[in-house]
């Protein structure tokens, strides 16, 4: 055989239809991109911007519609069995826009439909004469062969497609077969200590991003995106677990406003820290909500409204355009081995 002189050069697109292919496994892949991105000195380029793999192109949106009609018109169709035959035709175009296209848009919302489709058959199997939509009847719960079918359904589609956000919808499968199961033992134990259940969960998931974060400081392979998704998850669990507590009385004092405040501001840290923005997210209408209370009392308010969604818009634009200088000063403060385990800071403004 004779060798190839001209240069090789190729992209992430390449390597992802490699892996289709099967001439090369996934984790080969990332140590190909981790190694060729370090050597090339371009990994501590921007690791802040926090990029996601979304949409390759106009045509994932395309695509996507197109699934949704299809599918949407199948489930009409289908009537009763509907749950079976969308979760069979999800299968189907994953093989098609998943496996072979790698289409990240497409293979996002096929892995959500097929889990969510798995789950209604649970319902159909398990509990027939429970509304569809009562995911938790805390007298028979229901919630309990969704939260099996989610966990079954996402390991069996991480298995033959490995879509990153799999491990999110697989962690949210647990999470609610753990409330359920704790529902089990003690009727009204979750409705009554809310915070107490969420918090293990909340903290086990963010472990488990951080741990995919901390394997990929730089940001270069797919655990990145496994860690982004399972954020995204964690985060409005840990925002309200926290606020929670605060939120007891049917009315906002300014020591609870206050509080929701600082909560933000010590969410905004950990935030800088760890270079995740979905902690941040999930706080803005709490955020909003204390900044109105605040305004109000402060005799301001007819406008309190108004400049309360002006104050969380600016602290979002701001965060955005000083979001590494800020990370810069954070970490500073940060001890140096918290500081190995997270993304490094990138050295330009």
């Amino acid at each position: 055989m004779k060798p190839i002189k001209d240069e090789l050069a190729f992209g992430r697109s390449d390597l992802e239809a490699a892996v289709a292919k099967g001439v090369i496994d996934q984790t080969a892949a990332d140590r190909l991109v981790e190694f060729l991105v370090l050597g090339r000195k371009e990994a501590a380029g921007d690791p802040d911007e926090e990029r996601l793999r979304l949409i390759t192109g106009f045509n994932d949106i395309f695509v996507t519609i197109g699934i949704a009609l299809f599918l949407g018109a199948l489930n009409y169709l289908l009537g009763d069995r509907g749950g079976i035959g969308v979760a069979i035709a999800s299968w189907g175009l994953a093989e098609v826009f998943t496996k072979r296209k790698r289409m990240a848009l497409p293979s996002i919302v096929l892995l959500v439909v097929f889990v969510m489709s798995c789950a209604g058959v649970s319902h159909s199997l398990f509990s027939p004469a429970q509304g569809l939509y009562r995911y938790f009847d805390f007298n028979n719960l229901p919630g309990l062969p969704y939260g099996l079918a989610a966990v079954a359904a996402s390991v069996l589609h991480w298995l033959r497609f490995r879509v990153p956000i799999t491990i999110a919808a697989f962690a949210a499968g647990l999470a609610m077969v753990a409330v359920a199961g704790i529902e089990t033992f003690r009727s009204g134990f979750v409705f009554e200590h809310l915070s107490l259940v969420l918090i293990p969960i909340e903290l086990a998931i963010f472990a488990t991003a951080m741990k995919f974060d901390m394997s990929d400081r730089n940001r270069v392979t797919q655990r990145t995106d496994i860690a982004f998704w399972l954020h995204l998850l964690a985060a409005p669990l840990i925002v309200h677990s926290a606020v929670h507590p605060l939120l007891a009385e049917s009315a906002l004092s300014t020591g609870t406003a206050i509080a929701i405040v600082s909560l933000f501001a010590v969410l905004s840290f950990v935030a800088l820290a760890v270079d995740r923005r979905a902690l941040l997210v999930s706080s803005l209408l709490y955020l909003g909500y204390a900044s109105a209370q605040i305004l109000t009392w402060s005799g301001i308010a007819t406008e309190s409204v108004g400049l309360a969604v002006l104050i969380v818009g600016g602290t979002v634009l701001a965060l955005s355009v000083a979001w590494q200088p800020m990370r810069r000063i954070v970490l500073l403060i940060l001890p140096q081995p918290l500081r190995d385990l997270v993304p490094p800071a990138t050295k330009h403004a």
